[in-house]
C-alpha cells in the first residue's frame, strides 16, 4: 500500500519530459473531467490522463473551470490540475489608440481571432449600454475608450464594448463636466483626430468653440472623411466630392456639430473640450515643416498666408523626395 501511495505522489507530482513547445488548450463549458484530462493529452500536456483522474478522485470538491489555458513549460499532473481548478486562463491582449473609430474597433477586435467582424459589429451600432448618458447616440462611436484591454476566448463581443464603455464612464466621471456628454465627447473626437500634439489640443478645441459661437461652419477635415467612410467611398484622400456632400457629417456644408463623436477621444481631448482656453483663433492650418504642428490664425488673410506657407512646404519636401 505504500509503494502504491509513493507512485501515485511521484506520477502526479512529475513533469512531463516530453512537452515541447506551447500549447493552448481551450476547455469548453461543461466539459467533464475525462474530456478535459483526454484534451490535455491530445496536445501534449500530460502524458496520460491517469494521474489527472486520480487528482481528481483525491480532491472530489475541486472545481474544474472552463477557459484557454497556455502552457509554455513541462509541468506535472498536480500543477496543470491546479491551473485549471483556479481557472488560471490564458488573456488575450488588444489595444485601441486615441482617435480611433468604430471601423477600427471592428478590425482591431476580429484580429484576435475568436469574435467574428460581424458580432463586433453588430456590438458597436447598439448604443444601449451609453443610452443613459447618451440618449441621442446612434451607436458606440466616441464612447469605446481607447485602452489596452484583456479577455479570454470566451469573452463575447457585447461584453468587450461594455468594458470599453465602462473604461469611458469611468474616465468621465473625474471630468468637470460642463456640456452635455454627447456635445463634449463630440467636439472632443474632432479635436483628438485634427492633432497629435498634446500641446495643440486646447487650441484647436478654443478655435471649434469660437467658430460655433460665431456661427462659423467649422470645415473639419476629419468630419468630411467620416462621412465618406460611413457611406464606404473613402478612397484614401479628400476629394472636391466629398467636400460637397450633404451627409449630415460633412461640416463643410453643415454648421455646427456634427451628429455625433467620429472618433474615441482620450481624455487630454476631452479636457480640452470641456475647458477650452480664451482665444481669438478661427482659423488653423498644418504647418509645412512635417513637425506635425499648426499654425493659429485670427484673421483669413493669416489664414490663406498659413496656407500659402504649408504649400510651400509641402513642395520643397515633394521635390527633395524626388530621385
Amino acid at each position: 500500500m505504500a509503494a502504491l501511495a509513493a507512485y501515485a505522489a511521484w506520477t502526479v507530482t512529475r513533469p512531463y519530459a516530453a512537452f515541447t513547445g506551447a500549447a493552448n488548450v481551450d476547455i469548453p463549458k461543461r466539459t467533464g473531467t475525462r474530456q478535459i484530462a483526454r484534451l490535455l493529452v491530445a496536445h501534449g500536456v500530460l502524458r496520460d490522463p491517469f494521474p489527472f483522474l486520480l487528482l481528481k478522485a483525491v480532491r472530489p470538491s475541486a472545481r474544474l473551470q472552463a477557459g484557454e489555458y497556455r502552457f509554455t513549460r513541462p509541468a506535472s499532473p498536480a500543477e496543470v490540475f491546479d491551473r485549471i481548478a483556479r481557472g488560471d486562463v490564458h488573456f488575450h491582449e488588444f489595444t485601441v489608440p486615441e482617435g480611433s473609430n468604430i471601423f477600427d474597433v471592428i478590425r482591431i477586435v476580429s484580429k484576435l481571432g475568436f469574435i467574428s467582424e460581424n458580432e463586433i459589429r453588430s456590438a458597436v451600432h447598439d448604443p444601449g449600454p451609453i443610452r443613459d448618458l447618451a440618449p441621442s447616440a446612434a451607436s458606440l462611436e466616441g464612447y469605446l475608450y481607447p485602452s489596452t484591454y484583456r479577455v479570454t476566448r470566451q469573452t463575447t463581443a457585447r461584453q468587450i464594448t461594455r468594458m470599453m464603455t465602462d473604461q469611458f464612464r469611468k474616465v468621465w466621471a473625474k471630468l468637470d463636466r460642463r456640456l452635455p456628454v454627447h456635445e463634449a465627447v463630440t467636439l472632443a473626437s474632432l479635436v483628438e483626430k485634427e492633432t497629435g500634439l498634446a500641446s495643440e489640443r486646447p487650441l484647436v478645441a478654443s478655435v471649434y468653440r469660437n467658430r460655433l459661437r460665431l456661427g462659423i461652419r467649422l470645415e473639419c477635415d476629419p468630419t468630411t472623411i467620416y462621412a465618406a467612410l460611413l457611406e464606404g467611398r473613402y478612397r484614401g484622400a479628400i476629394y472636391r466630392s466629398d467636400l460637397a456632400s450633404e451627409h449630415p457629417y460633412n461640416t463643410y456644408r453643415h454648421a455646427g456639430l456634427p451628429p455625433g463623436p467620429i472618433a474615441s477621444p482620450g481624455e487630454a481631448s476631452l479636457r480640452a473640450a470641456l475647458d477650452p482656453p480664451a482665444s481669438e483663433f478661427v482659423f488653423f492650418v498644418a504647418k509645412g515643416d512635417g513637425s506635425g504642428g499648426h499654425r493659429f490664425s485670427t484673421t483669413l488673410a493669416q489664414h490663406t498666408a498659413a496656407v500659402a506657407e504649408y504649400r510651400r512646404g509641402r513642395q520643397i519636401k515633394q521635390a527633395r523626395a524626388l530621385p
